[in-house]
């Protein structure tokens, strides 16, 4: 019936017979399929396009035109009770990281980042954090062992106009440590937008090293960042769950940026200030691309037992390698990240920038070069830590710990003065996570990463994988004032994906309220 009402259609117009609406029909399926085939055809030349503009690589396409800044050493005075004093200033301003002078920025003492803080272990310390950014922050100190009240984390906020001054006695070994904003739900924004720095401890009675600072000792603060014209732009990459991965590289706020290397060995001190991005970085030689091995002298507590000559470190957000380079008289070398090893599938990895390749700094021997300190065969002793009382297990999913988003009010473990626990990490999603503890620096147990030989406070984690942490907790309680862990990837931790612990003697129980104020000793 239908064919030959379509005949009689047919017909009544004037356009032939059956057999001629035979044909129109055939042919007008044929046009819908090549109408369907070249609509996937052009879906599948997006994807392509999509997919391929997801991988970055700039080996041997950046010009380095800018010498490296190098953050000041942050001036400080000493009180009549022998206290040494900083003042440091949250603040805006503008800089220039490549696209003109005219980039809103924020940073500490200037434009963006901040000064280099640096003290001796067993000196008592005050800083005097000032925040005139318009709106409310904090200041962390990353790696620190310290009372939780003056840690700057969410619970120490700092509102515009205030000054918190923290105090305490540097109770740890030399090491890398940084500082760097800690709001609750707005890390990532204030970090990005260049809230951060260095903070050394030096210990006099440690191995002799290159340290003067600026000569063979350099801070260098590796971070990506994207763009919208001449201003920051916080957009992620599309579809990515990590956060902002960025298409170009700063190095101490550089672009483009050389060193000028004039002794024999040069010690790199490097952060991962990045929100996201996970980088692997090599010293590759520009005469002929050979790899460069480097020495690796420390990681993000302090200094390893013993020096490992390796080719590349891993490194992800927050976490911090102690080098020493030798870079050839009269030649020049490139600092490179290479394509990181992620663990993910091939999808989660190109979204999180796990094929992406980048020049990130170039190295330039003079001439002749000065010669300065050997590195010695052993650095320092692994602490033992003996038996943990207590095993906890964490899981990494999403954007939660333990299947719980971060509560202010909530405490996730109550922790004895003193004691050892082993932490149990999982990475339970197709996604990267690390993981980042206040307060304490941990052992991670089997392993045979040298970068993992020594005490760690931040350590990456492959989708499926499980890290054992050890570590102990010493000196300060307070059942009242918490200290954080979490992810630190900071979209992540943004988003939800942290906890709280206390530390308390005999007898305490704890009892946490958020925040209306501040604590510590807050003051306009």
């Amino acid at each position: 019936m239908f064919v030959a009402q379509r005949a009689g259609d047919n017909q009544c117009m004037g356009r032939g017979d059956g057999n001629s609406a035979g044909r129109s029909w055939t042919g007008r399926i044929v046009v819908s399929v090549v109408v369907v085939v070249a609509l996937i055809g052009a879906a599948g030349a997006s994807l392509t396009y999509f997919w391929s503009s997801l991988r970055i690589d700039t080996q041997g396409a950046v010009e380095f035109t800018r010498p490296l800044a190098i953050p000041e050493l942050a001036s400080s005075t000493v009180d009549e009770d022998g206290v040494r004093i900083f003042d440091l200033q949250m603040q805006e301003g503008t800089a220039d990281l490549g696209h003109g002078p005219g980039t809103r920025t924020w940073g500490v003492n200037g434009s963006y980042l901040g000064p280099t803080v640096r003290a001796d272990r067993g000196e008592d310390v005050r800083i005097n954090v000032r925040n005139e950014l318009g709106e409310t922050s904090t200041l962390h100190w990353h790696g620190m062992h310290l009372p939780a009240a003056m840690d700057g984390g969410p619970h120490q906020m700092v509102e515009p106009g205030q000054t918190w001054s923290p105090q305490w006695t540097i109770n740890q070994p030399a090491g890398t440590l940084w500082y760097h904003p800690h709001l609750h739900g707005s890390t990532a924004e204030h970090v990005y937008r260049g809230i951060a720095g260095m903070f050394y401890i030096d210990d006099p009675d440690g191995p002799v090293l290159p340290d003067e600072y600026g000569v063979d000792d350099f801070p260098i603060i590796v971070q990506d960042k994207n763009f919208d014209d001449d201003q920051l732009s916080l957009s992620n990459r599309k579809l990515s769950e990590v956060g902002i991965v960025g298409e170009e590289i700063l190095v101490n706020g550089t672009p483009g940026p050389y060193l000028e290397v004039t002794t024999e060995r040069v010690r790199l001190r490097m952060l991962n200030g990045s929100n996201a991005r996970i980088f692997n970085f090599g010293i590759y030689s520009e005469s002929d691309g050979a790899v460069l091995p480097f020495t690796l002298i420390g990681a993000d507590g302090g200094l390893l037992p013993r020096p490992a000559l390796v080719q590349a470190v891993q490194l992800s957000p927050g976490e911090r390698i102690d080098i020493v380079a030798e870079i050839p008289a009269g030649t020049s070398a490139v600092m490179r990240s290479t394509a990181p090893d992620l663990g993910a599938d091939f999808w989660h990895s190109r979204l999180s920038g796990g094929d992406d390749v980048f020049d990130i700094l170039q190295l330039r021997a003079a001439p002749q070069l000065e010669t300065n300190t050997p590195i010695p065969s052993v650095l320092a002793e692994r602490e033992n830590l003996g038996e943990p009382v207590e095993v906890r297990q964490f899981t990494l999913l999403g954007t939660r710990i333990n299947e719980q988003r971060m509560d202010m009010n909530r405490v996730d473990a109550v922790i004895d003065v003193g004691a050892t626990e082993l932490w149990e990490v999982t990475n339970g999603d197709a996604q990267p996570h690390n993981f980042h503890v206040h307060d304490v620096q941990f052992q991670v147990l089997e392993t045979d990463d040298p970068m993992l030989s020594g005490v760690k406070d931040t350590v990456y984690i492959r989708p499926g994988q499980t890290v054992k942490l050890l570590m102990r907790f010493e000196d300060y309680t307070d059942p009242q004032v918490p200290y954080m862990f979490h992810c630190h990837l900071l979209r992540h931790e943004d988003d939800g994906m942290m906890g709280q612990f206390v530390v308390v003697r005999e007898g305490q129980e704890a009892a946490v309220t958020a925040p209306s104020g501040h604590d510590g000793h807050s003051h306009p």
